[in-house]
């Protein structure tokens, strides 16, 4: 029988909050830095994220390697982070757990996940390429029967697959399916996603950016459709994003104005506009588009390491690294865009996060 999701945290997720996509804090000799972990999982909270995934991609996926075996150590320490969170706020966090891996391996991480108190999970279909959909589906089916599950639409850059529209029809019939993260880069294959779900009847499924290239327009735009003999709109609620791991507590204003432009029903200011660009310029410098995506994690632990989160870019893979020019291109956008980083407000409280 699926376990449902806690009303309360359904209802937050619906209405669309921050859930950055935490990294992974490692010592010189790629150990987990426990410190650094806390205060990274405290800063996120206190910046007003209003969830932390975990175990994904940016956690980096080699952590469930048995001879690193920091799945469950890492997921542990967020969980621990995020109650000790929760009996400061007025709502809990959302815990999102990253699961991975083909059907066996993925009801695993489920189960312990759910063990945990995670509230669902972000299922990554990378390891079944080559499955048709009815494979996925049954696949997806399983998961959905341990914890919530949160759909995934990742780039072919980084791993993910094409998925047609005919697949998410079907996936917006799994009724412990409470939300859908699209990020496959490509507006046809957004389109896609937004209109199986509104054609589907589903205005329970929560839907979240994870398209780097194109946050706040996608935060902005309205989806109409017509299913049942009537026009059906559907908006981005939030972002489940990697890029929100850093300059949080600006990506919280970020979505706070979309939600405040939305709500209102007045016209996006050109300015707004001109933001998605300069957003969509750091995520290229931050994730390294000009090299396909190969420093993207260390470009994030860059950042955080300027600011004295992280004391280093070490990945548990020593050849993930910055690509030549990626720290270049790091310099040009905080030249470009101070506005857009949080410098000020980490440098007020990390010594706070650090501590303990």
């Amino acid at each position: 029988m699926a376990v449902p999701m806690n009303p309360q945290i359904r209802a937050v997720l619906q209405r669309g909050v921050v859930i950055p996509a935490c990294p992974l804090a490692l010592t010189a000799q790629r150990t987990l830095d426990e410190r650094r972990q806390r205060a990274l999982l405290r800063y996120y909270n206190a910046a007003g994220a209003g969830g932390v995934a975990v175990g994904v991609h940016t956690t980096q996926f080699a952590i469930r390697d048995p001879r690193i075996g920091l799945f469950e150590p890492v997921l542990e320490l967020a969980a621990e982070e995020m109650n000790r969170a929760d009996g400061q706020r007025r709502e809990p966090l959302i815990r999102v757990a990253g699961i991975c891996g083909r059907t066996p391996q993925a009801a695993v991480e489920a189960a312990l996940a759910r063990r945990m108190g995670y509230h669902a999970g972000l299922l990554s279909l990378a390891a079944m390429k080559n499955a048709s959909d009815d494979e996925l589906l049954a696949h997806c089916r399983t998961v959905a029967q341990v914890i919530p599950v949160v759909g995934f639409y990742l780039q072919a850059a980084v791993g993910g697959r094409a998925l047609p529209y005919s697949f998410w029809r079907r996936f917006a019939e799994i009724g412990n399916v409470v939300a859908i993260k699209m990020a496959p880069f490509n507006r046809y294959h957004t389109v896609d996603v937004m209109r199986a779900v509104a054609e589907a009847g589903r205005d329970d499924i929560a839907l979240y950016t994870g398209n780097d290239d194109n946050i706040v327009v996608d935060l902005l735009t309205p989806y109409q459709f017509s299913a049942g003999g009537k026009t059906v709109e559907r908006r981005i609620a939030g972002g489940l994003l990697g890029h929100w791991a850093v300059w949080t507590r600006k990506a919280v204003e970020l979505l706070e104005e979309c939600h405040g432009i939305v709500h209102g029903g007045g016209a996006v200011p050109a300015e707004l506009l001109r933001r998605n660009i300069e957003v969509t310029d750091c995520n290229a410098a931050f994730f390294d588009a000009a090299n396909g995506f190969a420093g993207c994690i260390a470009g994030l632990h860059e950042v955080l390491r300027r600011q004295g989160l992280l004391e280093g870019l070490w990945c548990l893979d020593p050849r993930e690294m910055l690509s030549p020019g990626q720290k270049a291109e790091i310099d040009r956008v905080y030249r470009a865009y101070p506005h857009l980083n949080d410098d000020d407000f980490v440098r007020e409280h990390r010594d706070e996060w650090l501590r303990g």
